[in-house]
Protein backbone atom coordinates (compact mmCIF):
# COMPACT_ATOMS: atom_id res chain seq x y z
CA UNK A 1 0.00 0.00 0.00
CA UNK A 2 1.06 3.27 -0.55
CA UNK A 3 1.84 5.55 1.94
CA UNK A 4 1.16 9.28 1.50
CA UNK A 5 3.60 12.28 2.21
CA UNK A 6 1.32 13.69 5.10
CA UNK A 7 1.37 9.81 6.92
CA UNK A 8 5.17 9.63 6.57
CA UNK A 9 5.66 13.01 7.88
CA UNK A 10 3.22 12.42 10.95
CA UNK A 11 5.39 8.80 11.67
CA UNK A 12 8.66 10.71 12.18
CA UNK A 13 7.20 13.60 14.16
CA UNK A 14 5.14 10.96 16.45
CA UNK A 15 6.16 8.51 18.74
CA UNK A 16 3.44 5.75 18.73
CA UNK A 17 5.73 3.45 21.46
CA UNK A 18 5.01 6.48 24.00
CA UNK A 19 2.74 6.80 26.46
CA UNK A 20 1.44 10.64 26.59
CA UNK A 21 0.19 12.63 29.11
CA UNK A 22 -3.72 14.07 27.86
CA UNK A 23 -2.18 17.12 27.66
CA UNK A 24 0.96 15.84 25.78
CA UNK A 25 -1.02 14.17 23.43
CA UNK A 26 -3.15 16.93 22.56
CA UNK A 27 -0.39 18.91 22.04
CA UNK A 28 1.14 16.74 19.76
CA UNK A 29 -2.12 16.07 18.20
CA UNK A 30 -2.88 19.79 17.32
CA UNK A 31 0.86 20.26 15.98
CA UNK A 32 0.24 17.80 13.34
CA UNK A 33 -2.87 18.16 12.04
CA UNK A 34 -2.05 19.48 8.48
CA UNK A 35 -5.41 18.76 6.55
CA UNK A 36 -7.68 21.60 5.44
CA UNK A 37 -10.50 21.15 7.96
CA UNK A 38 -11.11 21.58 11.59
CA UNK A 39 -10.20 17.87 12.84
CA UNK A 40 -11.83 16.31 15.92
CA UNK A 41 -10.82 14.84 18.83
CA UNK A 42 -11.53 11.83 19.31
CA UNK A 43 -11.37 8.99 22.30
CA UNK A 44 -11.54 5.71 22.47
CA UNK A 45 -11.13 3.85 25.82
CA UNK A 46 -11.29 0.11 26.54
CA UNK A 47 -12.97 -1.20 29.45
CA UNK A 48 -12.93 -4.38 31.24
CA UNK A 49 -16.44 -5.22 30.94
CA UNK A 50 -18.50 -7.92 28.86
CA UNK A 51 -21.47 -5.72 27.45
CA UNK A 52 -22.83 -9.55 26.66
CA UNK A 53 -23.92 -9.10 30.43
CA UNK A 54 -26.99 -6.76 30.72
CA UNK A 55 -25.30 -5.65 34.45
CA UNK A 56 -21.96 -4.59 32.74
CA UNK A 57 -23.75 -2.31 30.19
CA UNK A 58 -21.99 0.80 30.52
CA UNK A 59 -24.06 3.56 28.87
CA UNK A 60 -24.78 6.89 29.50
CA UNK A 61 -24.39 10.30 28.76
CA UNK A 62 -22.18 13.37 29.18
CA UNK A 63 -22.33 17.20 29.37
CA UNK A 64 -18.58 18.72 28.49
CA UNK A 65 -17.69 21.41 29.53
CA UNK A 66 -16.45 23.43 26.24
CA UNK A 67 -18.88 21.61 24.11
CA UNK A 68 -18.51 19.75 20.60
CA UNK A 69 -17.49 21.88 18.81
CA UNK A 70 -20.24 21.20 16.28
CA UNK A 71 -23.58 22.35 14.95
CA UNK A 72 -25.64 20.10 16.18
CA UNK A 73 -29.12 19.71 14.15
CA UNK A 74 -32.19 18.28 16.47
CA UNK A 75 -35.57 16.77 16.42
CA UNK A 76 -38.17 16.85 19.16
CA UNK A 77 -40.93 14.40 18.41
CA UNK A 78 -43.57 15.69 20.58
CA UNK A 79 -47.18 17.38 20.06
CA UNK A 80 -48.95 20.92 20.60
CA UNK A 81 -47.10 23.23 23.39
CA UNK A 82 -44.02 20.86 23.74
CA UNK A 83 -43.09 21.11 20.13
CA UNK A 84 -43.65 24.98 20.56
CA UNK A 85 -41.08 24.96 23.12
CA UNK A 86 -38.85 22.89 21.53
CA UNK A 87 -38.44 25.32 18.86
CA UNK A 88 -37.99 28.19 21.46
CA UNK A 89 -35.03 26.32 22.70
CA UNK A 90 -33.11 25.69 19.67
CA UNK A 91 -34.30 22.74 18.19
CA UNK A 92 -33.91 22.81 14.19
CA UNK A 93 -37.64 20.47 13.93
CA UNK A 94 -40.42 19.92 16.31
CA UNK A 95 -44.19 18.29 15.61
CA UNK A 96 -45.47 14.86 15.82
CA UNK A 97 -47.51 13.36 12.50
CA UNK A 98 -45.67 15.55 10.00
CA UNK A 99 -42.23 13.88 11.29
CA UNK A 100 -43.60 10.14 11.79
CA UNK A 101 -44.33 10.52 8.12
CA UNK A 102 -40.96 11.81 6.88
CA UNK A 103 -38.60 9.52 8.99
CA UNK A 104 -41.20 6.41 7.51
CA UNK A 105 -40.29 7.75 4.37
CA UNK A 106 -36.35 7.60 5.02
CA UNK A 107 -35.79 11.01 6.38
CA UNK A 108 -33.33 10.99 9.22
CA UNK A 109 -31.68 14.24 8.59
CA UNK A 110 -30.45 15.20 11.87
CA UNK A 111 -28.12 14.17 14.90
CA UNK A 112 -30.17 13.88 17.74
CA UNK A 113 -33.75 12.79 18.15
CA UNK A 114 -35.51 13.83 21.41
CA UNK A 115 -39.09 12.56 22.26
CA UNK A 116 -41.83 12.96 25.31
CA UNK A 117 -43.06 9.64 26.71
CA UNK A 118 -46.64 10.32 25.27
CA UNK A 119 -45.27 10.06 21.87
CA UNK A 120 -42.74 6.54 22.35
CA UNK A 121 -45.66 4.18 21.25
CA UNK A 122 -45.92 5.71 17.94
CA UNK A 123 -42.23 6.46 17.56
CA UNK A 124 -41.18 3.41 19.12
CA UNK A 125 -42.79 1.25 16.06
CA UNK A 126 -39.68 3.22 13.49
CA UNK A 127 -37.47 1.18 15.48
CA UNK A 128 -36.04 -0.47 12.70
CA UNK A 129 -35.14 2.59 10.68
CA UNK A 130 -33.87 4.68 13.59
CA UNK A 131 -32.05 2.01 15.62
CA UNK A 132 -29.30 1.40 13.45
CA UNK A 133 -28.72 5.24 12.68
CA UNK A 134 -28.46 5.48 16.69
CA UNK A 135 -30.82 7.46 16.70
CA UNK A 136 -34.16 5.96 18.75
CA UNK A 137 -34.41 7.85 21.97
CA UNK A 138 -34.19 6.65 25.17
CA UNK A 139 -35.04 7.24 28.73
CA UNK A 140 -30.86 6.21 29.99
CA UNK A 141 -29.87 9.03 27.67
CA UNK A 142 -32.05 11.81 28.19
CA UNK A 143 -33.80 11.90 25.27
CA UNK A 144 -37.42 10.85 25.88
CA UNK A 145 -38.37 13.58 28.98
CA UNK A 146 -41.29 15.67 29.43
CA UNK A 147 -39.26 18.59 29.70
CA UNK A 148 -38.00 18.87 25.96
CA UNK A 149 -36.81 22.37 26.20
CA UNK A 150 -34.09 21.76 28.86
CA UNK A 151 -33.31 18.80 26.83
CA UNK A 152 -32.97 20.62 23.41
CA UNK A 153 -30.38 23.05 25.22
CA UNK A 154 -28.19 20.41 27.00
CA UNK A 155 -27.53 19.29 23.92
CA UNK A 156 -27.12 22.32 22.28
CA UNK A 157 -24.40 22.87 25.15
CA UNK A 158 -22.42 19.60 24.46
CA UNK A 159 -23.80 16.89 25.86
CA UNK A 160 -23.11 13.57 23.97
CA UNK A 161 -24.25 9.93 24.54
CA UNK A 162 -21.92 7.06 24.80
CA UNK A 163 -22.45 3.61 24.66
CA UNK A 164 -19.87 0.60 25.15
CA UNK A 165 -18.90 -1.50 22.33
CA UNK A 166 -19.55 -5.73 21.60
CA UNK A 167 -15.80 -5.72 22.13
CA UNK A 168 -15.54 -3.11 25.79
CA UNK A 169 -14.38 -0.27 23.41
CA UNK A 170 -16.50 3.20 23.46
CA UNK A 171 -15.98 5.86 20.91
CA UNK A 172 -16.49 9.11 21.46
CA UNK A 173 -15.49 12.91 20.04
CA UNK A 174 -14.26 15.48 22.85
CA UNK A 175 -14.22 18.60 20.77
CA UNK A 176 -12.21 20.31 17.54
CA UNK A 177 -8.65 20.45 17.57
CA UNK A 178 -9.15 24.76 17.51
CA UNK A 179 -9.89 24.21 20.85
CA UNK A 180 -6.87 25.15 23.61
CA UNK A 181 -5.41 22.18 24.87
CA UNK A 182 -7.12 23.18 28.40
CA UNK A 183 -10.38 23.09 26.94
CA UNK A 184 -10.09 19.66 25.40
CA UNK A 185 -8.31 18.25 28.27
CA UNK A 186 -11.19 19.33 30.84
CA UNK A 187 -13.75 17.69 28.32
CA UNK A 188 -11.57 14.61 28.68
CA UNK A 189 -11.33 14.67 32.33
CA UNK A 190 -15.18 14.96 32.55
CA UNK A 191 -15.81 12.13 30.35
CA UNK A 192 -13.24 10.11 32.20
CA UNK A 193 -14.86 10.96 35.25
CA UNK A 194 -18.11 9.67 33.62
CA UNK A 195 -16.84 6.50 32.92
CA UNK A 196 -15.74 6.07 36.11
CA UNK A 197 -18.69 6.56 37.97
CA UNK A 198 -20.39 4.17 35.64
CA UNK A 199 -18.17 1.10 36.35
CA UNK A 200 -20.59 -1.45 37.17
CA UNK A 201 -20.64 -3.45 39.82
CA UNK A 202 -20.16 -7.02 38.29
CA UNK A 203 -17.05 -6.30 36.80
CA UNK A 204 -14.05 -7.39 37.82
CA UNK A 205 -10.51 -6.61 37.48
CA UNK A 206 -9.01 -3.63 35.89
CA UNK A 207 -11.72 -1.49 34.56
CA UNK A 208 -10.16 0.92 32.51
CA UNK A 209 -7.52 -1.22 30.27
CA UNK A 210 -6.15 1.54 28.07
CA UNK A 211 -6.99 5.01 26.52
CA UNK A 212 -6.24 6.31 23.30
CA UNK A 213 -6.48 9.80 21.60
CA UNK A 214 -6.25 10.56 18.31
CA UNK A 215 -7.54 12.81 15.44
CA UNK A 216 -10.11 12.57 12.80
CA UNK A 217 -7.45 12.21 10.12
CA UNK A 218 -3.79 11.80 12.96
CA UNK A 219 -2.33 8.51 14.60
CA UNK A 220 -3.71 7.25 17.89
CA UNK A 221 -1.51 7.90 21.20
CA UNK A 222 -1.71 5.83 24.26
CA UNK A 223 -2.54 7.81 27.45
CA UNK A 224 -0.51 6.55 30.46
CA UNK A 225 -2.42 4.61 32.95
CA UNK A 226 -1.21 6.74 35.60
CA UNK A 227 -2.39 9.99 33.88
CA UNK A 228 -5.45 8.08 33.82
CA UNK A 229 -6.03 7.39 37.70
CA UNK A 230 -5.05 10.99 38.12
CA UNK A 231 -6.94 12.35 35.77
CA UNK A 232 -10.17 11.33 36.85
CA UNK A 233 -9.70 11.94 40.63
Amino acid sequence: MKVSKRVKSLNKSVDKTKEYSLAEAIKVLKENSKVKFTETLDCAIRLGVDPRHADQMVRGTVSLPHGTGKQVSVLVVAKGAQAEAALQAGAEYAGFEEYLEKIKGGWADVDVIIATPDVMGELGKLGRVLGPKGLMPNPKSGTVTPDVAKAVKEVKAGKIEFRVEKAGIVHTSLGKLNFTIEQLAENTKAFLQTIIKMKPSSAKGVYVKSLFLSSTMGPGLKISKEETVFSIK
